[in-house]
């Protein structure tokens, strides 16, 4: 018999008023995609005090953090909680109260015999989204990266990254100005600045989807601007430093289309490029300029 999964769920949040019911929605979510886990499950509330720490309903730990970087520093205070019991996991599971946010049909392919094909190996599996063309952000080049509301990896992995933030300072990136927010000299690319304003700002990044809080930027959203910009580059950089790190970005739809031949294969197999899951997943088909 294959022993059951052992996987801690570490949820990060701010307050309820905006995801109202987020952690009984993704404790549903995993009660029914897998059933037979052994689960910790620790939400951190970024509203809360860092001393803050009480068990919920269902047996949850509901902990406190600084929202120094939002969900980033949040996984740092429930890593850091978790001392040396991080590594008595098979996956540790990030995920935000916004995970039912946009497109949320690669939720339904987790499984367990997805994760069993995925277990041991150097891997972060989640879903993987990307820009038209390539862009650059402190001098690395890129152009996906995977959608840190929902995503399994090994503790492994987060060792190696030690700290799940990857940017704290504003003061390389952003003018104070609305008009012009970025620094001329800021280490990102003019793709990657058109990118965000027209996600954060505009409509969209020419893919056919908006964001679902989008706003207008002025002296007076300036400070959340930049706030949410500094995640959007700590998303991409955690991408950036798994791969650095020999951790391969795996697509969760990806690997479900493949999963049941992977598996009566019972040998090693290989994870193509980001690229190739892609074409090859069974939804959701990719764009010809994904091949970039």
């Amino acid at each position: 018999m294959t022993p059951k999964l052992r996987i801690a769920t570490l949820m990060a949040r701010h307050g309820t008023a905006k995801y109202q019911s987020a952690v009984a929605d993704l404790r549903a979510l995993i009660e029914q995609r897998l059933p037979q886990i052994e689960h910790t499950f620790i939400v951190v509330d970024n509203a809360l005090p860092p001393s803050h720490e009480e068990r919920l309903d269902g047996g949850a730990i509901l902990i406190g953090g600084s929202n120094e970087a939002w969900e980033f520093s949040a996984w740092d205070s429930a890593i850091a909680y978790l001392g040396s019991r991080l590594d008595d996991f098979d996956f540790v599971h990030l995920a935000t109260s916004a995970f039912r946010q946009l497109y949320v049909d690669y939720l339904d392919r987790f499984s367990e015999r997805m994760l069993n094909l995925m277990l041991g190996r150097s891997v972060a599996l989640g879903h993987v989204d990307y820009y038209n063309e390539s862009v650059s952000l402190l001098g690395v080049g890129s152009q996906s990266w995977l959608r840190t509301s929902f995503v399994f990896l090994p503790p492994a992995e987060i060792r190696l990254l030690r700290s799940l933030v990857s940017v704290t300072s504003k003061e390389i990136f952003f003018s104070g100005d609305p008009a012009e927010p970025f620094l001329k000299e800021a280490p990102i690319s003019s793709g990657y600045r058109k990118n965000i304003l027209g996600w954060l700002t505009g409509d969209g990044t020419e893919q056919g989807v908006e964001w679902h809080s989008r706003f207008r930027l002025d002296a007076t959203t300036l400070p959340f601007f930049e706030s949410k910009v500094l995640a959007i580059v700590n998303e991409q950089m955690l991408s950036n430093r798994l791969r650095a790190q020999g951790c391969a970005v795996v697509d969760a739809t990806w690997a479900a289309t493949v999963a049941e031949d992977l598996e009566q294969r019972g040998e090693p197999f290989s994870i193509p490029r980001w690229q190739e899951q892609l074409v090859a997943r069974d939804s959701v088909a990719a764009p010809a300029s994904v091949l970039v």
